[in-house]
């Protein structure tokens, strides 16, 4: 059965509403749910009818079109907006995409093409909704007509977790993350940035078939059902997965750009999209570590990884204007038995270790090797589990401090 799409219309002229609705009695398809004169009654309207589309007038006795526009879209974001006016100018068409609208027709329209723009609008408002629908998000959400709450779209957050060496525990530490950040309000996805060699599969004892390459192809295009195919579904946790490329050579088609489109849809669906990266310099993990909304930067006590650790802070904000606070560096696998302490690695860094992570081969190695995170088992109540409780903590308030623009601790 094709889908049905509801639409209010808005015109301060009586005859104009009733010839809209004319146009439009005869299509199987289209509902006439509502009519409004001024551009409050057009708010109200919307907000209790909740249309597909809104068709608009420009020119009404409170407020034009365009600022009417901008407040249903403030309020309202699923319903449609087209634009109807006699104004042909480009200066129009203009401020109305500005504001919110999704289309622009000249009056009086004709019949096919007003039938089409509707039936274009209406299939947008259709896919947002299902969108909204696949997942909760509670990380933002609306009221609907009937009161139920429904939740945004666009709110989530990208979390790369980092090295600038390899063999330091990223992937363990990016999917005890990813595992412990996840519930049912905030649902997190973990994203294999390891394209070549991947680990987060094993790490959670998953197989598949897909991968991120049956998602880059799509960049341009993707939607939360050709996401919900790929993805697989950690049943232990609750979290899902976008896995590497099961063949190596593969990792090549994927390039840096449509691999961030990829995970700036994700962020639609998730509240959490946690990456592990690859410690190699390539476009993909430039360019993730360059949207991310947050850098974890994993380090151990070796003068190795902290030489590297060093270096790619120099990098990261002297050559590529990453501001610090977007960097929490981590002390990953700490033995209290070495000298190098967190406080001396802060210094000699210049950046705050902000989370320490003992060494704990019992936990980790079994854990690892059974593709369990230790933080759905007894580790959670250990000294590491601790430190990822820490860490998760971190994360949350950087991430807020971040979009409230303040500064933290130095």
């Amino acid at each position: 059965m094709p889908d049905e799409y509801n639409v209010l219309i808005v015109d301060d002229q009586e005859e104009t509403r009733r010839n809209v609705a004319r146009l439009l009695q005869f299509e199987n398809d289209i509902n006439v749910v509502g009519t409004a004169r001024t551009g409050q009654d057009a708010l109200n309207q919307t907000i209790a009818l909740d249309p597909d589309v809104v068709l608009m007038d420009i020119n009404m006795p409170d407020m034009d079109g365009i600022e009417a526009t901008e407040l249903i879209q403030d309020q309202a974001p699923i319903s449609q907006i087209v634009i109807l006016s006699v104004q042909g100018d480009t200066n129009y068409m203009r401020r109305a995409m500005l504001a919110g609208a999704r289309d622009f027709l000249t009056k009086p329209p004709k019949s096919d093409e007003l039938v089409s723009v509707i039936r274009r609008a209406g299939a947008k408002a259709k896919a947002i909704r299902t969108d909204v629908q696949y997942i909760g998000r509670g990380t933002g959400s609306l009221k609907d007509p009937r009161g139920t709450t429904i939740q945004l779209s666009g709110l989530g957050k990208i979390i790369a977790v980092y090295s600038p060496k390899g063999g330091v525990g990223s992937t363990t530490i990016a999917t005890n993350l990813a595992v412990t950040l996840h519930s049912a309000e905030t649902p997190a996805v973990i994203v294999d940035g390891s394209l070549e060699f991947g680990d987060v599969q094993v790490f959670l004892n998953e197989r598949g078939r897909t991968s991120i390459i049956d998602l880059t192809p799509n960049a341009d295009q993707l939607d939360a059902e050709l996401v919900e195919d790929v993805v697989l579904h950690h049943k232990d946790s609750g979290i899902d997965i976008v896995s590497a490329p099961p063949n190596p050579i593969d990792a090549e088609l994927v390039s840096g750009a449509d691999f961030v489109k990829v995970l700036e849809f994700l962020v639609r669906l998730y509240s959490y999209v946690i990456v592990d990266t690859h410690s190699y310099l390539s476009d993909v993990t430039i360019d993730t570590l360059d949207a991310c909304d947050l850098m974890v930067m994993v380090s151990s006590q070796d003068i190795p990884s902290i030489i590297n650790a060093r270096s790619m802070l120099q990098l990261l904000v002297n050559s590529l204007n990453v501001q610090k606070n977007k960097i929490l560096l981590v002390m990953n696998r700490f033995d209290k038995q070495v000298a190098i302490s967190p406080d001396k690695v802060s210094h000699n860094l210049g950046h705050k270790v902000a989370s320490v992570i003992v060494e704990d081969k019992e936990v980790v190695v079994p854990g690892v090797n059974r593709g369990v995170p230790f933080m759905l088992g007894d580790g959670k109540s250990k000294e590491i589990g601790k430190g990822i409780l820490e860490l998760v903590g971190k994360v949350r308030d950087q991430l807020s401090k971040l979009e409230h623009n303040q500064v933290p601790d130095a």
